[in-house]
């Protein structure tokens, strides 16, 4: 039986000055299918999916969308022709409760009805098992929650095709299965779904094809069920790429940073050690205090009782700048609010939390700034054509190469990296698991934070794992396994 076909772009390019950002780019998606669309950053995914929801214009080409035919989309009109985009930047207001945010942008007539607002919005809930309070505030909620949100809100306007963009980076893994069921709710109803995740696992679990991007052109279009990773990887990256298996430890006994019985405002008395040339795996759910912990050790939130050493020193770390001072940097969760500032370049970033160490006499030294961006430009493989660009051009990975730059120019031999691929695809991905090899191997010892299981079990050299703020196991190397670290993650 012949798919019935909701959108065909065809030809589609886009232009920037000096920069091809799409080059005669095809894409079909059947009614009711997860059609998913895979690329490294920088690829083109985002640009597409934003001249099909009229973000961004395009040059060239045209868009079949329910059999009517386009050579530019708007806003207005794609939302009246019934696509939805579900951005990894939340387009969320902080100020108005959840039911609002769900119920923004609805026909409305006079008064707002705000029992009405919360009563369709809980019926939403019911429906697809979301736990919200749609009374809540959304400034209130953390990362997961806003990311349900943004999913309520899409599926609200019962859209013909709704676009994906990471949906489950912020989600616990509960949530990630219920999102599951969501899009096969989706799917039996006809909807389609445009479903982009750098997370192979999920790719397999839940799409019918996979249409590959590179480098702003097209390449193909594969049924999930007759591919692999390793095909896909492949075709997306362009060439081979070394197969995940666990690393080298080069961890010593020498302990460089000891905690006890630290306690912040979520965590309670929390004890561990780093070693000399370790890296030590952070494991829990969202929620359990792994990044609060964190934000303690290094001063950013306030340590309420404990006592924390470095090299054998008791320290006192009440600021960042304190922990910078005792060796300590951190790359933090959220690179693009925390880590970077998006609208300075390269060059800036990776110079001003160090400052200090470029002046001469008095005065900023303008060579040594441009000196020290060049050359970490070079060591972390930086892809910019100059180090004056806005960090706002670089993809994820390259962002995230440039907050590592601040941190090694300070000088640190403790690094905190917290979800350190979150949001990168799988190319960017290896060159930052080749980084933190390389500084291990150089002597320097690195915490990592993270969601995914597959990275923590490859990179840590052991894990200790969180719940409910509190320290509740750690593994070696010959103790892990997946399910032991989701049983110590889980509270009864």
């Amino acid at each position: 039986m012949e798919q019935k076909t909701v959108l065909k772009m065809q030809g589609i390019s886009k232009f920037y000055p000096g920069v091809v950002a799409l080059d005669k780019v095809d894409l079909t998606v059947y009614e009711g299918e997860v059609h998913a669309l895979l690329g490294e950053n920088g690829a083109g995914k985002s640009t597409l999916i934003k001249v099909l929801s009229g973000a961004v214009r395009n040059d060239e080409g045209r868009i079949e969308l329910n059999g009517k035919t386009f050579e530019h989309m708007t806003p207005l009109e794609s939302r009246e022709n019934g696509v939805e985009v579900i951005y990894q930047e939340y387009n969320l207001i902080p100020g108005l409760s959840v039911a609002e945010n769900v119920c923004l942008g609805a026909q409305m007539h006079g008064i707002v009805d705000m029992k009405k607002q919360i009563a369709e919005t809980k019926a939403i809930f019911d429906k697809y098992h979301i736990n919200l309070d749609p009374k809540a505030l959304v400034g209130s909620l953390p990362p997961a929650k806003q990311q349900l949100v943004e999913i309520t809100k899409a599926i609200s306007k019962d859209p013909k095709i709704i676009v994906m963009d990471e949906p489950t980076a912020q989600l616990t893994m509960a949530e990630v299965d219920n999102l599951y069921k969501i899009i096969e709710s989706l799917k039996a109803k006809g909807t389609s779904i445009i479903f982009i995740s750098h997370r192979m696992e999920e790719l397999f679990a839940v799409t019918d094809r996979v249409t590959i991007m590179r480098d702003g052109q097209y390449v193909t279009t594969v049924n999930t069920k007759e591919t692999n990773r390793d095909e896909l990887i492949t075709l997306m990256v362009g060439r081979e790429l070394k197969s995940d298996g666990p690393r080298h430890s080069r961890a010593t006994d020498e302990v460089v940073l000891k905690a006890e019985h630290v306690s912040g405002y979520v965590n309670e008395d929390c004890s561990f050690e780093l070693k000399k040339g370790e890296i030590l795996g952070v494991a829990g759910l969202v929620g359990a205090g792994r990044t609060e912990l964190m934000r303690v050790i290094f001063g950013a939130d306030k340590m309420v009782s404990g006592t924390v050493f470095v090299k054998g020193k008791q320290v006192s770390i009440k600021s960042p700048e304190d922990a910078i001072r005792c060796g300590i940097g951190l790359i933090p969760e959220d690179r693009k609010m925390q880590g970077c500032f998006l609208n300075q370049t390269i060059e800036w970033n990776i110079s001003m939390g160090n400052i200090r160490s470029l002046t001469t006499g008095n005065l900023v030294d303008q060579k040594k700034i441009a000196q020290a961006a060049e050359k970490y430009k070079e060591a972390l493989n930086i892809k910019t054509p100059s180090v004056r660009q806005l960090v706002r051009n670089l993809s994820g990975g390259n962002q995230q190469k440039v907050v590592l730059a601040k941190v090694l120019l300070a000088d640190t031999d403790i690094i905190i990296f917290d979800e350190p691929t979150r949001g990168i695809d799988v190319g960017a991905r290896a060159e930052i698991y080749a980084l933190m090899d390389q500084l291990t191997a150089e002597g320097k010892s690195l915490i990592m934070v993270s969601s995914d299981m597959e990275e923590l079990l490859n990179m840590s050299d052991r894990i200790i794992v969180l719940a409910e703020g509190r320290i509740t196991g750690e593994l070696t190397r010959d103790a892990y396994s997946q399910e032991t670290i989701l049983s110590m993650a889980s509270v009864d």
